[in-house]
Formats: structure tokens, sequence, C-alpha cells
């Protein structure tokens, strides 16, 4: 996995079930690691993320992270010990939050208990509210911040794979994004299957995911995912345009976005339309203003797409060599890097169009489509 591949969190957080998305988070341990071994990352990888170094060690009865503070105190991250809890690995009933040093001065400080007899006990095992009021007392004693709130490349790659997965985008108070079910999804069949299929997109894609066992449905088949989006195939046109070195080559990759009847802008503009109409049969007041409001910006979009048409007729016209030859040659190197086996396959010319040329095309294969690339596990909660 890339060093800078973010951490993805499925949980419960009161009523709502959120996918939050840390990264990039710090290096994973190694196999065989209890960090790994009882699901630990998703406390781990935000202490990590603000400096600190962080040792998964087994206390009485269960597993605990221990992180070094700066002033040579020790911050212990532990779930029940006596008695222990039935609970799965790195997901307990409630968690002890405690800052201790040995040498002078010392300190023993309670710095979170969620306990049944604790202050924070209504919170239970929530991981986010325990990280909350740890990164509070953390600001306090001067550890230096995360990274600023710069989005990384693969952070939205993962937003795009959520929103496939069928969540919605949303906004802290505080300004942090994250994910959430819709609201109105309250039966807990229904959020399993949801969140089972965000968690197989996400491995798909080789994210790193820690989630709760109990959100996942794990009689459902694995989820099968699509080699390339719409969306990709689209992007590698852009690629494409970039490589070109002829208007040729421009005007033939825009038509694919511009033709009429069947152009991209076009399905989108029919989307669109048919969207604002199926809306529009719930009757109430605001779906008829959301049905106005899609067919306005359908309506909009449609003009654009008959100026593109002229502007991509006067680059056809002009049917020459693009003048920057050191563009040009960067553009033939650009041009000869192959394209990954997932795009080569979603720009491979239709069988349709190869049936028009050639023999009949066979049936479409197994390669088309390919599965998770990992199971789910039944108890771990992260990969």
């Amino acid at each position: 996995m890339p060093p800078d591949q973010p951490l993805v969190t499925l949980q419960r957080e009161g009523t709502r079930i959120t996918a939050r998305t840390s990264g990039p988070s710090a290096p994973r341990a190694p196999a065989g690691d209890p960090e790994r071994e009882r699901g630990y990352g998703h406390l781990t990888a935000p202490l990590r993320q603000r400096g600190l170094e962080c040792t998964v060690e087994y206390g009485l009865s269960d597993y605990v992270v221990h992180a070094s503070l700066p002033d040579g105190s020790e911050l212990i991250i532990s779930p029940p010990q006596e008695p222990s809890g039935e609970h799965p690995p790195g997901y307990p009933e409630s968690w002890l939050v405690t800052r201790h040093r040995s040498a002078e001065p010392a300190v023993d400080e309670v710095i979170y208990n969620s306990e049944p007899d604790g202050p924070h006990a209504r919170h239970g095992g929530n991981v986010s509210r325990l990280l909350t009021v740890v990164d509070i007392r953390l600001d306090q004693l001067g550890v230096p911040p995360r990274p600023g709130p710069q989005r990384f490349a693969h952070e939205i790659a993962a937003d795009a794979v959520l929103h496939r997965a069928g969540f919605v985008p949303a906004v802290a108070p505080g300004g942090e994004h994250y994910h959430r079910l819709p609201s109105a999804m309250t039966d807990p069949d229904e959020q399993r299957l949801v969140v089972t299929r965000a968690f197989d997109m996400l491995q798909a894609d080789d994210f790193n995911v820690s989630c709760d066992p109990d959100l996942l449905e794990h009689d459902m088949p694995p989820t099968w995912v699509q080699e390339a989006s719409l969306g990709d195939r689209l992007g590698y046109l852009t690629k494409f345009i970039q490589a070109s070195t002829h208007t040729r080559d421009v005007v033939a990759h825009l038509s694919e976005v511009t033709a009429p009847g069947d152009g991209v802008l076009q399905r989108v503009v029919e989307i669109l339309d048919t969207t604002a109409e199926w809306w529009e049969g719930f009757g109430e007041p605001a779906d008829h203003r959301y049905a106005q409001r899609l067919r306005s910006i359908a309506e909009n979009l449609d003009s654009h797409a008959a100026e593109l048409r002229w502007i991509r007729g006067d680059l056809a016209d002009r049917h020459a060599v693009h003048p920057g030859n050191a563009r040009g040659r960067a553009n033939r190197t650009a041009a000869s890097t192959p394209f990954p086996p997932r795009v080569s396959a979603a720009l491979t010319p239709s069988p349709t169009v190869a049936q028009r040329r050639t023999a009949p095309a066979h049936p479409p294969t197994a390669a088309a489509v390919r599965p998770a690339s990992a199971a789910r596990p039944p108890s771990a909660p992260g990969r």
C-alpha cells in the first residue's frame, strides 16, 4: 500500500453510521504485530499523525495502546481489563485513557473514561469521541497538531468510492469533511448491506479500511467491482488530449463529449431531465422545486453543449499540427507510456464496433469485472 494511502473508518456514532477518512496515515505495522492482529490501527494512526511513537502491548486481559508524549509522560488507551469483556478486537464497549509518568514530577491523570461509572459513559466504545477528547488534551500539552486539512489525491478517491457506495457527504461543526449513511436509512439490515458494499469497494481499490464487524453483513457475497467507471474512461480522454500533436486527434476525443444525440453532454442532459420528472412524482412542494432546479441546470448545460459543438467545429477547421515542439516530444513520450490494465480495458473498442469489422464478438468474460481484492474478515476490523 502506498505510504500516503488514507485510513477509512466506518463506524457507528450515536444513531448515525459514518465514514471518516484520516490520511495520509503512518506506515502500517508489520504482519504479526499486535497492532494489526488486534485491530488498533484506528487508534494508532491518528496518534502517529501528531508525531507520537505508539506501541500495542498486552495488559492484564487485553491489548493496550501506549503513546510516548514529549514531556516524558505516557498516554495509555485501554479497554476494560478487570473484568475483561467479550468484544470484536479493537472495539470494546468502553475505554479508559490515562496519562502516566513515574519520574518527578509524577503524573497520574485520567483523560477519558467511558466505563459504566465514568464521566463519559454515555459514549461507550465510540472511538471518534475518545479521539476528540484526547486531541483536546494533546493540544493543551503542546503536542504538534496534525498536518493541515490538505486534500490528498487518495482521500478524494476515497470520497468517490463512498459516493458510489451510497454515502452522503457532510461537514462537522469544526469544518471536518466526512460521509454518513442517508438520514432516512434506519433499517439495520439495509445499513449493513450499504456498509458492506462500501467496505468491499474500498478494499478492492486497496484502501486501508477499519470497520466494526457488527456493521458488516458477513453472509453477503463479495461485491463485484467494475474494472473502470465511466468517470475513469472520460478522465483518460484528458490524457489522450494532452498527448495529441494534431488538432484532428483532439477533435476526435472532444467529439465524444460534444456529439449531438449520443454525446456525453447530451446524455447528461437527458439524465437530469429524467431525474426531474421522476423526483416530481413525489408531489410535495419541495419536490417540485428540486425538479425545477434540475431542469434549469439541464437547460443551461444543453446551451453550453451547443456552444462547445461550435467551438469543436472551429478546431476541426484549423486542421494543423500543434506548434510546441518541446510539448510534442513530451506528448510522444506520454503517449508511449502504457495505461494501467483497468484503463486499457475501459478504452478497448466495444464488441459491437469490432463485430462490424471482423468476426462476431465473443461473449464478455469474467475479466470484465473483478471481485473485491480480499474477503471480509469475520472479526478483524481493519486490514
